[in-house]
């Protein structure tokens, strides 16, 4: 699976989140003050198309847009890339980082230690 740019996943996310949708409805949703360009997101979409991420149906010159993968799917892809690239694939590494510059509470960590423990069963 090809990683996706910001501006992309940006997009993504609001196919998701809308499920089917046209060119216009993900500039709707985007928050963007002023709006991106028709042909703007219409490339995007059309750059997520060829990798992949979305497929379409066809209503003459319409297009109807939908995630060909899940957000859980591309979630388990992303975080493994990055588990890897920034945390060498180090639970120890990563927790500890969370900790340190997260500023988890003591909530958070003990919510941390049930899933963990939780995993252990």
């Amino acid at each position: 699976m090809e990683e996706l740019t910001k501006t992309e996943e940006r997009v993504m996310q609001v196919i998701w989140q809308l499920k089917q949708c046209f060119v216009k409805d993900i500039i709707e949703a985007l928050p963007d003050d002023p709006k991106p360009p028709y042909n703007t997101i219409s490339s995007v979409v059309r750059l997520l198309e060829k990798k992949g991420y979305v497929d379409y149906k066809a209503y003459g010159k319409t297009y109807e847009y939908f995630p060909k993968i899940t957000k859980a799917e591309y979630r388990k892809t992303f975080f493994s890339r990055f588990f890897a690239g920034y945390f060498d694939n180090s639970a120890e590494s990563l927790f500890s980082f969370m900790v340190k510059e997260e500023k988890l509470s003591p909530e958070d960590i003990n919510k941390l230690k049930d899933i963990i423990n939780k995993g252990e069963e």
